[in-house]
């Protein structure tokens, strides 16, 4: 049965992101506008914008699920988030704003031709069809979370619940542009921080504290250390590895990586990095918490009803009113990830392909116009791969989020570090990376190890080796890491 209550909070809340959406349409006229918002971001924006969009549906309902399943081991995944995290703000964060500044680029395909020189525009091209195939696979994990929780929620046909999260999301999304999306990802950020903090807190009273919650776990079996599993056998330093490389996906996400590159000046970076650390780890540990404690409030959850116990737990613990603005969260952190992600694709078609192969003299009004015309059709295509129900939303995020750390994240890193580093050492490093991800987990090979570990050690020893017999001697583009450095001292 329907809450009246709860329809009215989550109406109020949807009215409320068109609205965000409609203001900047009205203030979007430039291409650069609509990518990047004229790089003004302030640092909270930022920081909750970046943080909400990186940590989508999977933190209140893929991450929960897998410790639900798993135990106190899945943390692993959530320590390596947190030091990827902590990285990616330390290290890469300013020298990315500096650099795609100096360089004039817009998108990151557009930043790793323009770094390396790439006379072929193999990079750009070859890097915005990664970003095409990935983005599209990571959407529909975030349509797929959305159905499930309208379908929870309300009781309706799961096709009916993906249409509907999708609609509202590309609405917003295709009026507003960047601004849009980091400006109802900031509110969506702190809802989401308010939930995770709130229901796990509660639930553990709820069930009588933290020795009642370990109990029940010991009870079912279930491990309560990091470093055993639940029949009590030692967890291999490699299942941890495997579990924390979550975290070197970090240098590769281009949703992410924008935020970086949007920011109104590098002095907005110390702030935002601490903002966005505080947001992470208190997220992370809520997240956890959440799975643990549903492990003796639930029974017998599997076959991807294990993803839901947080919407569970609002049912049990809540009145309809607040209960729908917790709720209301869960739908935040799914549309915080995917009008990003839907941004993102919508740029590299436009500037990458549109703007740079089919109309380079095209106008910022119809290249605007062509931005708001992809996110269409990708959304579109999304949502009929998340109309199957099959997969797991942590299944296909991990897939996806794997293959931009394996394609990209050492170009990033030896793009930003790296002098020696030429436009053929980051194709060919890009190119063996994405395969053998693809290799190995088609392989079957991902149970033994999560296949980012593969394809970013292999991406990165192919940039190492050419690098060394190929090294960089453009005198533009040694003149230009020269000047980025300069530019990070002052």
């Amino acid at each position: 049965m329907i809450q009246i209550e709860t329809l009215i909070t989550f109406a109020v809340y949807l009215v409320f992101l068109l609205a965000v959406g409609w203001y900047f349409y009205k203030r979007t006229t430039d291409i650069e506008g609509y990518i990047l918002g004229g790089r003004g971001l302030g640092g909270w924006v930022t920081a909750l914008s970046a943080q909400a969009s990186d940590m989508s549906g999977w933190l209140l309902m893929g991450l929960p699920g897998a410790v639900y399943l798993n135990g106190l081991p899945s943390a692993w995944i959530a320590i390596g988030l947190f030091l990827g995290t902590a990285l990616n703000w330390i290290f890469v964060s300013s020298r990315l704003r500096v650099y795609t500044q100096l360089t004039g680029t817009l998108t990151i395909s557009s930043f790793f031709e323009k770094r390396f020189n790439d006379p072929t525009s193999l990079l750009r091209v070859g890097s915005a069809v990664i970003i095409l195939i990935f983005f599209t696979i990571y959407s529909s994990s975030g349509l797929v979370a959305a159905g499930k929780l309208f379908e929870s929620m309300f009781n309706i046909d799961y096709s009916v619940a993906v249409i509907s999260g999708a609609v509202v999301i590309v609405a917003y999304t295709f009026l507003g542009g960047f601004m849009a999306v980091c400006w109802t990802d900031f509110f969506q950020g702190a809802l989401m921080f308010f939930a995770i903090v709130l229901v796990p807190g509660l639930a553990t009273v709820h069930c009588g504290g933290i020795s009642a919650v370990e109990s029940g776990m010991i009870a079912k079996h279930i491990s309560t250390s990091l470093f055993h599993s639940g029949t009590g056998q030692a967890l291999s330093g490699l299942a941890i590895i495997s579990t924390m490389a979550w975290g070197l996906g970090y240098f590769g996400q281009p949703h992410i990586l924008t935020r970086f590159m949007g920011i109104r000046s590098v002095r907005e970076l110390p702030k935002a990095t601490v903002v966005a650390l505080v947001w992470v780890i208190i997220s992370l540990a809520g997240a956890v918490i959440t799975g643990m404690v549903a492990i003796p409030m639930f029974d017998g959850l599997k076959g991807g009803d294990q993803e839901k116990v947080f919407i569970y737990m609002i049912g049990i613990l809540f009145n309809p009113w607040i209960g729908g603005v917790l709720l209301a969260a869960i739908l935040s952190a799914i549309m915080s990830t995917i009008d990003s992600q839907l941004l993102v694709s919508s740029s590299a078609l436009t500037e990458d392909f549109y703007k740079k192969i089919l109309r380079r003299e095209a106008s910022d009004k119809e290249l605007v116009l062509v931005g708001r015309l992809c996110v269409l059709v990708i959304s579109i295509i999304a949502m009929s791969m998340a109309l199957t129900p099959g997969n797991t939303i942590l299944g296909l995020v991990a897939y996806a989020w794997g293959g931009f750390g394996a394609a990209f994240g050492p170009v990033v890193l030896f793009a930003l570090f790296s002098r020696r580093t030429t436009w053929l050492s980051a194709l060919g490093g890009m190119v063996v990376g994405t395969l053998v991800l693809i290799f190995w987990k088609d392989a079957g090979l991902g149970a033994e190890m999560y296949e980012i570990v593969p394809g970013f050690a292999a991406n990165f020893l192919t940039i190492f080796v050419v690098n060394m017999v190929c090294p960089q001697k453009d005198e533009q583009v040694l003149a230009d890491y020269d000047a980025m450095k300069s530019l990070l001292k002052e």
